[in-house]
């Protein structure tokens, strides 16, 4: 994990309007998408060139009126510790950290100047993948079509 730790592993849309969400970023960033659930929420896996770059998920009633946003994660080597690392430096735990099956584990903190975003220990099955930003560094010296700034990170 330390190869991974403070990368940004991956993104996600939280919106009311996934119909909407799914045609916009499918015009300007030609995304296709895997149609998913989760606990029975709709979830669109966005991929690029055949490689996953992003999630867009329907915002559920209790979210509340919170609007549609990014939320970014970030992979660290020791949650435990990063959580305290984040108190130490003013920032602050807003979800306590819980498990996502096949994904990995999960704390959601807001940062001192007040950003959201999720630190996360991928599971071991997605270690030997590249995290987001490896495929786009990995993608941008390839010879494919690729505009990066099409890439929500």
């Amino acid at each position: 994990m330390a190869g991974h730790h403070g990368t940004v592993w991956w993104s996600e849309l939280m919106t009311r309007d996934l119909e909407g969400a799914r045609d916009y970023y499918a015009q300007v960033c030609g995304w296709e998408y895997e149609e998913r659930r989760i606990n029975g929420t709709p979830y669109l896996l966005a991929t690029r060139l055949g490689r996953p770059v992003a999630g867009l998920m329907q915002m559920t009633p209790e979210m509340g009126d919170a609007p549609a946003h990014w939320v970014t994660y970030l992979a660290v080597s020791d949650l435990a510790h990063a959580i305290r690392d984040t108190r130490a430096e003013g920032g602050e735990l807003i979800r306590a950290p819980f498990d996502v099956r096949g994904i990995g584990r999960i704390a959601m903190v807001k940062d001192p100047t007040g950003a959201v975003a999720g630190l996360m220990i991928p599971e071991e099955s997605l270690m030997a993948q590249p995290s987001l930003t490896a495929f786009v560094a990995e993608v941008a010296e390839s010879d494919d079509d690729f505009d990066l700034d099409n890439v929500p990170v």
